[in-house]
């Protein structure tokens, strides 16, 4: 079964990209608990993140890494937080949150409305950012 976010990959459905891999993606949720609010999924479709291979499991994390890094430097806030949940989607997902405090990661919690033009502007800023991440870690 194909999920939203298996359109996604496929480019059926746009999104509000911010880092790719061949085997990764990380785009802005369009119901954010904050600016800056990124899921990050395997283009592989597995509903469950523990029944990702193992080797998939940590590159994901590392490619997370990475984004959460690139959302830290240009979001302000104390921290980026984590959340897998899993029951809104069936595709495993990471939720990366910048966050001041933690009440700042209630999901029964209201979410922004964030126009267009803003969602693009935090998408670019944080592509950006993690570009210069990339490049300064080679």
């Amino acid at each position: 079964m194909s999920t939203i976010f298996s359109k996604i990959v496929a480019g059926d459905i746009p999104a509000y990209k911010v880092a790719e891999s061949n085997d990764f993606l990380a785009f802005l949720d369009i119901s954010p608990l904050a600016k800056g609010h990124v899921l990050v999924i395997p283009k592989k479709e597995t509903d469950y993140i523990f029944d990702i291979e193992d080797d998939e499991y940590m590159a994901l994390w590392v490619f997370a890494k990475i984004v959460a890094q690139g959302i830290k430097k240009v979001i302000p806030c104390v921290k980026v937080g984590v959340a897998v949940v899993g029951l809104e989607v069936a595709h495993a997902h990471i939720h990366l949150v910048p966050i001041n405090k933690i009440s700042d990661l209630n999901f029964a919690g209201p979410k922004l409305s964030l126009g267009e033009d803003e969602l693009h502007q935090i998408a670019e800023t944080i592509r950006e950012s993690i570009i210069s991440i990339t490049a300064q870690n080679q």
